[in-house]
């Protein structure tokens, strides 16, 4: 009985200051839904990096150049080349590797009639690529070995190219200008949908690689070899057998002094995920900070309320109201701020999660819920403790003589 008085009260005390208590309610509200959208945008782009990373295969291997170890400088790297490519390639000596694909990646503006778009990447290869990224085709077909030992100017384009440059016209066999060099469109790639927020697979144009590398990037070197192991059981094997070739066509003898990386789904997948959690944790912080803030300001609100009613709370002491219950009534006026505020953050949190976040779908993790909002409701309890002991510690004699 004496719990639903004090809830009655605190109500009354809510609705007697109705804006007073939204604006402090708008504090509570903020913090909740920022904590639940920053995490599900967190994980949401955790979630897209390893949906690409894994869509991929998971006997998929990544050569790149760089110095490995810290140990040669960057005027003794030897940059990836074609030649190192068709080393890899060689059955005889990588008996664990299916298929290498070389590639060079660049940018170019992309014309057709009187559009013009600049896809997010033009990237020049062999026909292995697309089996090594799983790249499935949609309408055409993929260019072959023979388009690329002839140096034919054909491309392969993602569903967003296509969508941008020809909108619902089929683009197989239509020409397209790219940096000013015509390419006959031969295929279009089914959409793979996993953009991670900073790259689009589905926004590129695919060429053979000394095309591309005759219009745009000259043939000095590659970004990167594509290699598919024989299966997800010889990765390992394959790794070591391209360790092995790139020293010796790089003449390296030290195999801690290396000049280039070979990185496999499974560790790729592993540094991303860790990455993404630690960018997770560092926007639930950014956001935690809207919940203290909003605590502060309940703070803030009770002690202007106690000193509104100190008289008030003179008159009921002096009528025999113990200090536990001018304590709880004044918690609970607290607690409830805190709860609608709570409550409404979430429901706007879930609201806002059905939206893209700088093309990044957030992913609600359900703890992030039920934790913000009983953080916010402990929020409520530990910040309008304060302004309720002062007002249970009033003496009667000095409240009433409050003016």
């Amino acid at each position: 009985m004496i719990l639903f008085q004090m809830l009655r009260f605190a109500v009354a005390g809510l609705n007697a200051n109705k804006v007073r208590s939204a604006l402090t309610m708008l504090g509570v509200l903020i913090g909740v839904a920022s904590v639940i959208l920053l995490l599900a945008v967190g994980n949401g782009s955790s979630q897209a990096v390893k949906n690409s990373i894994t869509a991929l295969g998971t006997n998929s291997l990544t050569v790149s150049s760089g110095a490995s170890g810290g140990a040669r400088t960057a005027s003794t790297v030897k940059k990836l080349t074609v030649d190192d490519a068709k080393a890899l390639a060689n059955p005889t000596a990588a008996p664990d590797i299916k298929s290498v694909a070389p590639e060079v990646t660049t940018t170019a503006a992309a014309t057709y009639g009187n559009i013009s778009y600049t896809p997010g990447s033009v990237i020049g290869t062999y026909p292995a690529y697309f089996e090594t990224t799983n790249s499935k085709i949609a309408q055409g077909d993929y260019f072959s070995n023979d388009d690329v030992l002839n140096s034919r100017k054909v491309a392969v384009i993602g569903s967003t190219t296509a969508q941008q440059l020809f909108d619902t016209e089929n683009p197989v066999g239509k020409q397209i200008t790219l940096g000013g060099t015509p390419f006959t469109v031969v295929g279009v790639l089914a959409t793979k949908g996993s953009s991670t927020g900073f790259t689009d697979p589905d926004d590129v144009v695919i060429a053979p690689l000394p095309t591309v590398q005759n219009a745009f990037t000259g043939f000095s070197s590659v970004n990167q070899i594509l290699v598919q192991a024989t299966s997800a059981e010889t990765t390992t094997q394959a790794q070591s057998e391209i360790t092995q070739i790139l020293m010796g066509t790089h003449s390296l003898t030290d195999p801690t002094k290396l000049d280039f990386r070979v990185s496999n789904q499974a560790s790729l997948l592993s540094t991303r995920e860790s990455t993404s959690q630690t960018f997770t944790v560092l926007l639930g912080a950014v956001a935690a900070i809207s919940l203290l803030v909003g605590g502060i300001g309940i703070t803030n609100i009770m002690l202007v309320t106690v000193t509104e009613r100190t008289r008030e709370i003179g008159i009921r002491k002096a009528l025999g109201a113990p200090k536990a219950v001018i304590l709880g009534q004044f918690l609970a006026e607290s607690t409830l701020l805190s709860v609608l505020g709570a409550g409404l953050g979430v429901a706007v949190g879930m609201i806002g999660s059905h939206f893209s976040v700088v093309g990044i779908k957030p992913v609600v993790i359900p703890s992030s819920v039920f934790g913000a909002f009983g953080i916010a409701v402990a929020i409520g309890l530990f910040f309008g403790s304060y302004p309720a002991n002062r007002a249970a510690s009033l003496r009667p004699i000095d409240a009433l003589r409050h003016e």
